[in-house]
């Protein structure tokens, strides 16, 4: 019977060290400050400021109790350490392993959380798949990724407001545009952005031949409410038109699709997903004050590379990571180093994890590898 008690004691000092970057003594203290300001007359009068604390309270809310259950697994894991020992109980060896590898498994999503220091990084991320080179097989490739991004966040437990995802001509999508709403969405999120590059034998070839294609992943935070971008409306041309996509009662018989162009930069942004017509323009809106923010940020030289990064054609050679179906069977990303056979796992149940984690360490660290990217000659 194996003796864990190292294996613990390595956690618990890593647990240690987590009570004092987490500042855990500090925290409970602004928690209390937080409630007790709750209780003052005249604390809801002011809705933004209180909308803007309470979810403080409840982010410091959410980061004590991990830090409390993980203190908690710590001890479980002990006794029954010390008791499987003492009275030779498989039973009791088999608790304290159980509890030991979730006490692991806090500590590693307590670490992951420490490193998201960005202004945005805490929020919510806006993505938007588009198709890059490849015909009608970029547009099905767009519909995989946004499929593989749907399926992830619902194993995080994070909420997804689809704005636009038309359908192409043929097969696939034209784009999908789409909010993902969770605690650290955006942090995690951020290093999806880039070219993603699919290899396989298409299923549009008569002749059943290997096809190249790509699509881009653009990310982008949900900017808080006081974050100021100055938008002047006769700087705008708002269309509206028949949504084209499926939806709810009156989506399709009504003009209720909103096309947006911000006329000095040219960018367009549609929406057509909600049910009203005030409600795509909402969320088009929504979307392009984060663009231009982007593009703020971009002329003054600052942060961009935590926003989006440089912006690259969605062509052979820019690529994050490839997705080879055919001839053999692998997901790798080209700048970690990261792979797994498990194509199924990755594309259709949204098995991201083990990429976005090992992206965030390497950012963290500075140990990005460099690659020319090619797994497979260039179709």
């Amino acid at each position: 019977m194996d003796d864990l008690t190292v294996q613990i004691e390595q956690q618990a000092e890593r647990l240690s060290q987590a009570h004092n970057w987490l500042q855990i003594d500090t925290r409970r203290s602004e928690l209390a400050a937080f409630e007790q300001a709750f209780a003052e007359p005249g604390f809801w009068d002011d809705q933004q400021k209180a909308a803007q604390q309470t979810k403080q309270a409840a982010d410091i809310r959410t980061d004590l109790a991990e830090y409390d259950k993980a203190q908690a697994l710590l001890d479980d894991s002990r006794v029954a350490n010390e008791l499987a020992v003492a009275e030779n109980d498989e039973a009791l060896a088999e608790e304290a392993a159980e509890s030991l590898s979730q006490l692991t498994t806090r500590i590693d999503a307590m670490e992951l959380a420490s490193w998201f220091s960005g202004q945005f990084d805490g929020g919510d991320a806006i993505i938007t798949v588009s198709p890059g080179q490849g015909g009608l097989e970029a547009q099905d490739w767009t519909d995989m990724l946004f499929n593989m991004y749907l399926h992830y966040a619902a194993l995080r437990g994070w909420q997804v407001e689809v704005l636009d995802a038309p359908a192409a001509e043929g097969i696939g999508l034209d784009q999908a545009t789409f909010i993902i709403n969770g605690r650290n969405a955006f942090g995690i999120l951020a290093g999806e952005k880039g070219v993603h590059r699919l290899v396989r034998i298409s299923p549009t070839d008569a002749k059943g031949r290997r096809h190249t294609t790509f699509a881009a992943v653009e990310v982008l935070p949900v900017l808080p409410e006081d974050i100021e971008v100055i938008i002047n409306p006769a700087d705008l041309r708002i269309d509206v038109y028949r949504s084209s996509g499926p939806g709810g009662q009156s989506v399709n018989t009504t003009d209720s699709a909103v096309r947006i162009t911000h006329l000095p930069t040219g960018l367009v942004v549609t929406c057509q997903n909600e049910k009203s017509q005030l409600q795509n323009k909402e969320s088009a809106m929504k979307i392009l004050r984060a663009r231009l923010f982007d593009l703020e940020q971009a002329r003054r030289q600052a942060e961009i590379d935590q926003l989006r990064g440089s912006k690259v054609e969605a062509a052979w050679g820019n690529q994050i990571r490839n997705y080879v179906l055919f001839p053999y069977q692998m997901v790798k990303d080209l700048r970690t180093g990261v792979e797994t056979g498990n194509v199924d796992a990755v594309l259709k149940e949204g098995d991201l994890d083990q990429f976005t984690v090992a992206y965030l360490r390497a950012k963290a660290s500075g140990s990005f590898k460099t690659s020319d990217g090619a797994n497979l000659p260039e179709d």
